[in-house]
C-alpha cells in the first residue's frame, strides 16, 4: 500500500513563541502527520524594509506595519529551533523547516534533514536553488505562482547541480490564502507529473480538507497543509489554516483513501462482500405449484432471493425444460 507523506505546516503560526511552536508539534503528532514543518529565516536577509504586504496579509494583520516588521515578530532563533526539534523527537514526529536564506539552510543542514522544502517564492531564485542542491539531499519543491516553464527551469537547475530525478518531488500549489476553489486546478498536478515524470503532491491553501483528500485520490504522494492552534489568533496565516480537530480529520481521511485505492485493481469480489453474494443475488424459483413433467415457462417461473439456486442468467436454458419433480411455490428450481 502506498504511503502519502503528510506535512503539517505550522509555518509561522507560532507567532514567534517557542511555547506555541511546541504546542503545534504536539497537535501535529497527535493528528498522525508524518512531519511538522516550520519556517526558518533571518528577516533582514529576506526582506527590504519597505517590502509591501500581500493582500491576504493586510487583511489578516492590518496595514499599519510593513511586511518586514510583521515577519520580524514571527522569527524564531536557531537555538529555539533546536528545542523544537528536540520536542519533535520526544513526540515521535519528524521535524522539518523551510530555510529561506543561506545561513538558515546551513543551520538546518546541521540537523540532517530528510529532505529540503523549496517554497513557492524561491522557485525563481537561482542562487537559492543551487544552495539547496549543493547539500545533495532529497528536495520537495512548491510551485505556487509558477507556470510550467518556470517549474521546468527550476527542475533543470536542480538536475544540473547534481540531483537525480528520483531525489526531486514537485507539489502543485496556489499562493493565495485561502485559495478560491475555482483557482485550485488540481489537474495541474498531473500535468507536472506528465511533463517531468517526478513524484507529485499538493500544498493546500484552501479552506477545509476536501481538496487535499481529492488530491490523494488523484495520485498525490505528498500533502502539505497549514494548521494552527486557533484560527482566530492574530497573524498572516491562521485564517486559512486547519484547527487541531480538522487536521486530525484530514490525516484520517487520507489514510482511509490510501487503503481504499490500494487494492489489486482487479474487479473481483472482496473477502468482506463474498459472504453476501447468496443473500443479495437471486435464483430461478417456482412462481406457482409445478408438477413433475410439466414444462417450465414464464408463467410458472420467477426470479427471487436467495441466490443459492440456478442463476437467472440461465433463464433461457431453463425455459422449455420439464420438471424433474414436483415444486411448490417459491421452491428453488432444480434440473438434476
Amino acid at each position: 500500500m502506498r504511503h502519502v507523506t503528510i506535512i503539517a505546516e505550522a509555518g509561522v503560526n507560532h507567532n514567534g513563541s517557542l511555547e506555541n511552536a511546541k504546542k503545534l508539534v504536539e497537535v501535529a503528532a497527535e493528528a498522525g502527520a508524518d512531519f511538522v514543518k516550520f519556517q526558518t529565516f533571518k528577516t533582514e536577509l529576506n526582506l527590504t524594509k519597505n517590502a509591501k504586504k500581500a493582500g491576504y496579509q493586510e487583511k489578516s494583520t492590518g496595514v499599519g506595519e510593513s511586511q518586514y516588521d510583521m515577519v520580524k515578530k514571527l522569527e524564531l532563533s536557531y537555538d529555539e529551533f533546536l528545542l523544537v526539534k528536540k520536542h519533535c523527537d520526544s513526540h515521535g514526529i519528524k521535524f522539518l523547516s523551510t530555510g529561506f536564506d543561506s545561513p538558515s539552510l546551513e543551520f538546518l543542514e546541521t540537523l540532517s534533514p530528510e529532505f529540503y522544502k523549496i517554497p513557492s517564492g524561491e522557485i525563481t531564485n537561482l542562487p537559492y536553488l543551487r544552495k539547496i542542491a549543493s547539500f545533495g539531499r532529497n528536495v520537495i519543491m512548491s510551485t505556487g505562482m509558477a507556470n510550467i516553464q518556470e517549474v521546468k527551469n527550476a527542475f533543470e537547475v536542480l538536475r544540473n547541480e547534481g540531483l537525480s530525478e528520483d531525489q526531486i518531488s514537485i507539489i502543485h500549489c496556489n499562493t493565495e490564502y485561502p485559495t478560491p476553489m475555482e483557482d485550485v486546478n488540481l489537474r495541474a498536478m498531473l500535468n507536472i507529473k506528465e511533463k517531468l515524470g517526478v513524484q507529485v503532491g499538493y500544498s493546500d491553501h484552501t479552506l477545509g480538507i476536501e481538496v487535499s483528500t481529492a488530491a490523494v485520490a488523484m495520485g498525490a504522494m505528498i500533502i502539505e497543509k497549514h494548521f494552527t492552534l486557533d484560527r482566530n489568533m492574530p497573524g498572516p496565516d491562521h485564517s486559512a489554516s486547519l484547527e487541531p480537530v480538522e487536521l486530525k480529520n484530514m490525516v484520517r481521511a487520507i489514510r482511509n483513501i490510501e487503503i481504499a485505492i490500494g487494492g489489486s485493481g482487479i474487479k473481483e469480489p472482496s473477502p468482506s462482500e463474498a459472504k453476501n453474494k447468496p443473500i443479495a443475488r437471486k435464483s430461478i424459483v417456482a412462481s406457482q405449484k409445478i408438477l413433475k413433467g410439466e414444462v417450465f415457462s414464464i408463467e410458472n417461473l420467477s426470479v427471487k432471493r436467495p441466490g443459492t439456486g440456478i442463476s437467472p442468467m440461465k433463464w433461457d436454458e431453463v425455459i422449455g425444460l420439464k420438471a424433474i419433480r414436483d415444486f411448490r411455490e417459491d421452491d428453488l428450481i432444480e434440473l438434476v
